[in-house]
């Protein structure tokens, strides 16, 4: 997922393990984060991993958190500056010069309903689950 309104690039725990990369290779991030729901999340650490847009490859500084989301990773504003991107959330595209020419990646209305519907229907176990802890 691309936010434009965040200056913070996430990897959650799931991909950082399917990627087979250690936790000793992460450096220390204390500041805490809020996520969608509103919770704070301690993160696990950062990473600085290239990541490669096309044939531009451009170094993004991920946080790593053990939280739910619908999304592997989510990059933000520091990942489209370093590439010389623009983004509309509105086309669900980012376009980005290489070379002479203009590229787009364009993102998909169908996978982000479907992410949308797994994120509503994973919330509500989650504040049963927190309503029930609470009341033990």
């Amino acid at each position: 997922m691309v936010d434009q309104g965040s200056d913070a690039d996430i990897m959650y725990s799931n991909l950082y393990k399917r990627l087979n990369l250690n936790p000793e290779d992460l450096t220390a991030y204390d500041s805490p984060l809020v996520i969608f729901d509103g919770k704070v999340v301690i993160p696990r650490g950062q990473i600085r991993l290239p990541m490669q847009t096309g044939s531009k490859v451009v170094e993004v500084d991920f946080i790593v958190v053990d939280a739910y989301s619908p999304y592997t990773a989510i990059v933000a504003r520091s990942w489209l500056h370093a590439l010389g991107a623009a983004s509309s959330t509105l086309h669900l595209q980012v376009k980005y010069p290489s070379g002479d020419r203009i590229k787009e990646l364009v993102g998909s209305q169908s996978m982000a309903r479907q992410c949308l519907v797994t994120a509503i229907m994973h919330q509500p176990a989650a504040k049963s689950l927190a309503s029930t802890e609470g009341g033990l």
